[in-house]
């Protein structure tokens, strides 16, 4: 009785956990791939136009800091007055952390 417990237990843990991927995978597609593109590497019209970075390389993603991409998403970038990146609104701070370990998963 125990294992089917555990098995009950591990099962539904499991389909939260991948209901939490489907769902950063799901707030990444809306809030940033438009710029970021679906890989991170920026390809995209906006992101060429921005000149994004390239979240797939190891040495800038190495230059960043949880806590800075944490405030991006927050609260938007800046470059002076322009705006460069718009605030992810409506995410949890649980769902902007979610983001911010999505984009660590991008490193080669």
């Amino acid at each position: 009785m125990n294992k089917a417990i555990l098995m009950t237990v591990a099962a539904c843990a499991a389909m939260v956990m991948s209901a939490s991927a489907a769902d950063v995978k799901e707030n990444w597609a809306k809030k940033c791939a438009g710029c970021h593109g679906p890989d991170g590497k920026g390809d995209t019209k906006m992101g060429k136009k921005l000149e994004i970075k390239d979240f797939t390389d190891a040495k800038y993603q190495a230059s960043l800091k949880d806590e800075d991409m944490l405030k991006a998403i927050k609260e938007g970038v800046k470059d002076g007055e322009t705006p460069r990146m718009k605030a992810a609104e409506g995410l949890s701070d649980e769902e902007m952390k979610a983001l911010v370990a999505y984009v660590r998963a991008f490193k080669k």
